[in-house]
């Protein structure tokens, strides 16, 4: 079984931009766009994430730091939430000094099902959990405004319950749905005036 294991952070508490901006009066006739000003960051955290690309699957968990201590707590929750019939698990995940510590190699002893497979340097569209982050920003993140920490925790969790009641499988480098196929055959040359 491959996992992909990642965190995204930090995120603030703070407004996001969406696609359209936020009105700041009722329905102006004409002028420019406003969006209102946001100043300072009301609370910061990291979220930790594992996603099985073969089910779509995927488990979100915040945290205030993105020390050792976080990184095995959650790596003990990716083992409870992943099934017991599973004989190997790879888990993809980045070169992060905190997924190397002395921690993590006694929970590596622990658990002797795991393989972590690091990613090289500079290439982190190997790992299928980059374009799920996406996916996840845009459920939770744009075009809103969280007063604090809490409120990022609960859209979150919001979000990834939702992505997991309508998964779908990853595959990677797959062709984008929007894009129309070129048909085959041999390019046509300019028509020369």
């Amino acid at each position: 079984m491959v996992i992909c294991l990642d965190e995204m952070g930090p995120v603030s508490a703070k407004s996001y931009p969406g696609r359209e901006p936020l009105r700041t009066e009722p329905e102006p006739t004409a002028g420019r766009a406003k969006q209102e000003i946001d100043y300072g960051r009301r609370g910061k955290g990291y979220i930790f994430g594992a996603f099985r690309p073969a089910t779509g699957e995927a488990l979100t968990q915040p945290y205030a730091s993105r020390s050792s201590v976080n990184w095995v707590d959650f790596l003990e929750r990716v083992e409870a939430w992943l099934p017991r019939d599973a004989e190997r698990v790879y888990a993809i995940v980045d070169n992060l000094s905190a997924h190397r510590t002395l921690d993590v190699l006694l929970f590596m002893l622990a658990c002797p099902r795991w393989e972590m497979v690091f990613q090289p340097k500079y290439a982190a569209y190997l790992n299928l959990i980059e374009p799920w982050w996406k996916v996840l920003r845009s459920l939770t993140l744009a075009g809103r405004r969280f007063e604090s920490w809490d409120d990022i925790c609960k859209a979150i969790a919001q979000a990834t319950a939702y992505w997991n009641a309508h998964r779908h499988p990853f595959v990677w480098g797959q062709r984008r749905r929007h894009r129309p196929r070129r048909q085959p055959g041999i390019a046509l040359l300019p028509k020369a005036a």
